[in-house]
């Protein structure tokens, strides 16, 4: 359906590809991912005629109707509604004729202008474009908005609505998700699967790719190589290739330690069973993504400080809002190790909830206690806009601590990315994903402990991303997230919080159970609401029974991973391998399959317990 042969395009100086041949079939569905300034973009510009390629082809059917979404909406007093319903352009020409034909009374015109509306299922335009701003978070009462009223991530939504609106064989969608809530990206994940033309995805939202597409086109070293499957399966077939070559093979290994180390820490302290199941079940998965991203350009830890409080934030009784209240009688306490995800539609309060929390929002009523040693790390879009675009990277930095030299500085900065003279550049010239970058390494580098996250990952590439999950995964403080990326949720929280009807209260599932409520149109906790109210299936006694087994299984976990990270050690030691060493190196072997398998024993009959107390209460 879409052919290239033999393509090269260069902007300005800057060659993007170079003799590229590859064919996008009928129905294919295919993510296009590359580095930032890679050119995915600039293909997409192509395909719509307004840039040419500087050799070569692309053949389509001339008939071939494309949809493309725009980034960015101008203002205007025409209504919502309206405009969605503009993007169906063949119909919108239909109705104007009719307009015509009627004022000028030319009946014999109207006639053939009416079958052709019904023929292009006028009559139910509206009913549908109604059902797609509804399924990007708008409400009855925004139908009839004008588009100066809303602001410029809403304006985003219904240019997405109106491509959607526009009937098409090849759908072209750059980075659909960046405005959008989780429970609007699950609606819009849902639509696209429905979708019976060709798609090309541009997004750094791997969740969100693997539901939607069956081909990666990966855009690397001015080529566009075309494969079958998700993204996942691009990540291992891409990990398979970079682990041709020795060194990249040993930086895997220690990225599959590092992972494998962590997911038996989580297994040894998680809480809930099905909650646990699900992370466990991501947390595997990163082991098998992690060794993909060895090439990645960012490395960095969130360390936290070394004097901490316990709970280090509570709110009682809180009143949140700014005039009115939009979440009521808040109960809720942080300490060290919490790891909750926050949930709820858009509007709910999350927002609130979290500049509350920071202090940008007094309380209309209720208390709130702040632990002795305290620190906060804030994240949001607010903090990226409020960066001082006349200092570069390194004099943010030492905004935060004057004694740290600039060694110490350009050291750190290089996780982020941040090296040579990008480090001493005005950031005025910075991207949004490298602004968003610089607001993160401020708030690594105030060593909090108390994370609370706004939607972190916008602007963020594929690899920035994933060293934020690593990060997240390894700090020792307390995590609050708002995120619209599944991913890292699904691998840095243990338990959701979630604000329904004013309320604020824990949700008793996974993401797949929230995924599941949206998609029925409620989010109603009472589904999945605590089944303490419910009568116990089991006797006190009983249940006192299993978390005693529980708390004793936890013992021995710590015990038998203490004692397996000793005899590692010591087949790590040169001196293990020496005869006069007294270490007979079969008993170590021996001893360290043999931990293994107990740890993986006690980790089963862990989870089994779990979900029987899980079960029961």
């Amino acid at each position: 359906m879409l052919s290239f042969n033999n393509l090269s395009l260069r902007r300005g100086s800057n060659l993007l590809f170079q003799s590229v041949s590859f064919t996008i079939h009928k129905r294919n569905k295919v993510g296009l991912v590359g580095a930032n300034g890679t050119g995915k973009t600039s293909l997409f510009k192509m395909i719509q005629g307004e840039f040419e390629s500087d050799t070569g082809d692309f053949n389509y059917p001339p008939d071939l109707r494309i949809s493309c979404l725009d980034q960015e909406v101008p203002g205007s007093e025409e209504l919502a509604l309206s405009y969605v319903l503009s993007g169906d352009h063949k119909l919108a020409n239909i109705q104007n004729a009719i307009k015509k034909a009627e004022k000028e009374e030319d009946y014999a015109a109207l006639g053939d202008l009416h079958s052709q509306f019904e023929d292009h299922d006028g009559f139910s335009a509206k009913s549908r474009a109604e059902q797609l701003m509804v399924g990007l978070g708008f409400t009855e009462s925004d139908f009839s908005k004008a588009l100066n009223d809303f602001s410029g991530g809403w304006r985003v939504r219904l240019n997405l609505a109106k491509t959607l609106m526009q009937p098409s064989d090849l759908l072209l969608l750059d980075e659909p998700t960046n405005h959008l809530d989780l429970d609007t990206i699950i609606w819009l994940g849902n639509w696209i699967k429905s979708f019976q033309g060709a798609l090309l995805l541009i997004s750094h939202d791997r969740e969100f790719l693997d539901e939607c597409v069956d081909h990666i086109a990966h855009i690397h070293n001015q080529q566009i190589e075309l494969y079958s499957g998700n993204y996942t399966q691009f990540e291992a077939r891409k990990a398979a290739r970079l682990a041709e070559l020795e060194s990249n093979y040993n930086k895997q290994q220690r990225e599959i330690a590092h992972m494998q180390s962590f997911v038996r820490r989580f297994k040894a302290k998680a809480t809930k069973a099905r909650q646990a199941q699900s992370r466990i079940k991501a947390l595997e998965r990163m082991e098998l993504i992690a060794p993909a991203h060895i090439d990645s350009p960012f490395s960095f830890n969130i360390p936290e400080t070394d004097k901490i409080s316990n709970p280090l934030l509570t709110l009682e009784g809180a009143e949140l809002g700014y005039t009115t209240s939009i979440v009521s009688d808040v109960k809720v306490s942080f300490r060290p190790g919490d790891r909750i995800g926050l949930l709820g539609v858009n509007g709910a309060g999350k927002s609130t909830l979290v500049k509350s929390l920071n202090g940008d929002i007094d309380l209309l009523d209720g208390l709130k206690r702040e632990g002795k040693n305290l620190v906060v790390g804030y994240f949001s879009q607010h903090q990226v806009d409020d960066l001082d675009l006349q200092k570069n990277a390194i004099q943010h930095i030492q905004s935060i601590d004057e004694k740290a030299t600039e060694a110490e500085i350009r050291n750190f900065l290089g996780g982020f990315n941040f090296r040579d003279n990008k480090a001493k550049d005005s950031i005025k010239h910075f991207s949004g994903g490298e602004k968003a970058r610089l607001a993160l390494a401020k708030i690594a580098f105030r060593k909090p402990n108390l994370l609370l996250m706004d939607e972190p990952t916008n602007h963020l590439d594929m690899d920035m991303r994933q060293a934020l999950t690593v990060a997240l995964q390894d700090f020792g403080g307390a995590i609050l997230l708002i995120s619209h990326d599944r991913h890292l949720l699904a691998n840095t929280v243990d338990e959701f919080l979630i604000i329904d009807k004013g309320k604020l209260s824990r949700f008793n599932g996974d993401l797949e159970d929230y995924r599941t409520l949206i998609l029925k149109g409620s989010v109603n906790n009472e589904s999945v609401k605590d089944k303490k109210e419910a009568i116990s299936k089991l006797q006190k006694k009983e249940v006192k029974s299993i978390k005693t087994n529980i708390i004793s299984l936890e013992k021995t976990l710590k015990r038998l991973q203490r004692k397996l990270s000793e005899v590692n050690d010591k087949l790590n030691s040169p001196d293990s391998y020496n005869e006069d060493s007294g270490n007979n190196l079969h008993d170590l072997l021996r001893e360290q399959v043999n931990l293994i398998s107990e740890i993986e024993n006690a980790e089963q009959e862990w989870l089994e317990l779990n979900q029987k107390l899980d079960e029961s209460v």
